[in-house]
């Protein structure tokens, strides 16, 4: 019987990792989609052209959780969704990373808000990459 436990134990801490992200990625659409206007600055943008933009951000949130939704269902038989999930947080770091480094030093308020999306997506790599190590069968 503790075997099965171990498991389910692992299965439903694997779950949690993966909803934590999808949790952030959804309260960060949220807020983008409803309260773009907030936001605007911290992008360096403004009016009603900087509000479309954060509020494409919002879809974006949006439309990159599919496979981590899938993921959830079941991380054991879903494997290929937990792969893109960890591909598609990958990417995102990597390109936040990238991005980061073409600024220059004229843009510190830009500059803070691409480090914010850095350390969010760095947690979610992590969150994802221990949730298919728990997940494995």
């Amino acid at each position: 019987m503790k075997p099965l436990r171990n498991k389910n134990w692992r299965l439903w801490t694997a779950r949690f990792l993966i909803a934590a992200v999808i949790g952030w990625n959804l309260q960060v659409a949220y807020v983008f989609l409803l309260s773009p206007e907030i936001f605007v600055s911290g992008f360096e943008l403004s009016g009603i052209p900087g509000e479309a933009a954060v509020r494409g951000m919002a879809v974006l949130f949006m439309m990159w959780n599919i496979p981590y939704l899938v993921a959830l269902w079941l991380p054991q038989r879903h494997r290929v969704s937990l792969y893109e999930a960890i591909a598609m947080q990958t990417v995102g770091l990597l390109g936040e990373s990238f991005i980061l480094s073409t600024l220059g030093t004229g843009y510190a308020l830009l500059r803070v808000s691409i480090t914010r999306f850095i350390a969010f997506d760095a947690a979610g790599l992590v969150f994802l990459v221990a949730a298919f190590l728990l997940s494995r069968e």
